[in-house]
């Protein structure tokens, strides 16, 4: 689904405020799932989701707490509910055998930094990540599902647009409204700058809820092969706009652009369509990770890969030394 321009103003447009009863609707049904307890797992379940639809950084944030995770001693894998594709599981993802199509592309990447399971039915999926080894669970995704009972909740937020014009879908990006969903959050995190972001570590500030703040920072190997390159760049992620905007800040000469959906899946016609492009105007074709998982494996196309830095690092490592039981 490719995300309508109305959602990220900051008042709501006309076509919002029509749209606003059914959002209104569809919120609550939301919030009456969140009430639900879910079952407790035999591990702590750390959840890293989204108040929003969209892409905000969930799936670095992930990696990053897998990383401070296995720092501590502790063997984390991955749950996902492996949006995109078609295995409803629970089975741990092999990279090798599996493609994103049948899993995902999100469990792919996560797959290559520690155990990562698929499944639709979140209980069933963490009894998988125990029996594989999990000591811990780092749950992508799946802030307002109920089956499952998450021991601390990281609400992941894009500081560029925050919460955008502070409706619930269709009307707007949220899942349901932002003053009711604080109730199921542990903590905040804002990645990137901008007035809409600090908007929202305020609010949550507000409710007592502690706010982390962090930036994704390109892979500088990748960074400096792409620095002055004349490129095509596309991207189906939640704002390909943001990904462009950071190959120019790195010194990329961005001459062409290609957006798509959030997850799409790359049909070969337009992957075709890509590299002749591309071809034409002598251009080197540039996209995310992400999207890397979802096209052939012969495609000529560079990479910039990116990881979440976290200011306060020392105190998210001592919440989750806290959350496993480590003095």
């Amino acid at each position: 689904m490719r995300e309508p321009g109305f959602w990220w103003r900051p008042r709501p447009s006309l076509a919002a405020r029509l749209l606003a009863p059914v959002g209104a609707a569809y919120g609550g049904l939301v919030l009456r799932r969140m009430a639900r307890p879910g079952e407790a797992a035999a591990v702590p379940v750390i959840c890293v989701g989204n108040a929003s639809l969209g892409g905000a950084g969930k799936t670095p944030t992930a990696l990053a707490l897998a990383a401070l995770l296995r720092d501590l001693g502790r063997r984390p894998a991955f749950l996902s509910r492996g949006y995109g594709g078609r295995l409803a599981g629970p089975v741990r993802v092999a990279p090798g055998r599996h493609d994103a199509a049948s899993v995902g592309d999100e469990p792919l990447l996560l797959a290559r930094a520690a155990p990562a399971v698929v499944a639709r039915d979140r209980v069933a999926g963490a009894a998988l990540c125990v029996a594989e080894g999990a000591d811990v669970i780092v749950m992508d995704d799946g802030l307002q599902n109920p089956g499952l009972r998450k021991d601390w909740r990281l609400a992941v937020f894009d500081g560029a647009v925050g919460a955008g014009n502070g409706l619930a879908f269709p009307a707007g990006p949220l899942r349901a409204p932002l003053a009711a969903q604080w109730a199921h959050v542990d903590a905040v995190l804002v990645i990137g700058e901008g007035a809409p972001g600090d908007a929202v570590a305020d609010a949550a500030r507000e409710r007592g809820l502690p706010v982390l703040r962090g930036r994704l920072r390109p892979d500088p190997a990748a960074a400096a092969s792409l620095a002055g390159r004349p490129v095509l760049a596309f991207a189906g992620i939640g704002r390909p706009d943001k990904f462009f905007a950071t190959l120019r800040a790195l010194g990329a000469e961005v001459r062409d652009t290609r957006r798509f959906p959030d997850h799409h899946a790359y049909a070969a016609a337009e992957v075709a369509t890509l590299v002749q492009a591309a071809a034409r105007g002598g251009l080197a074709l540039v996209t995310t990770e992400k999207d890397r998982v979802r096209l052939p494996a012969d495609m000529p196309v560079a990479v910039l890969p990116v990881t979440l830095a976290v200011a306060e690092a020392a105190a998210l490592r001592g919440r989750l030394a806290a959350l496993c039981g480590i003095a």
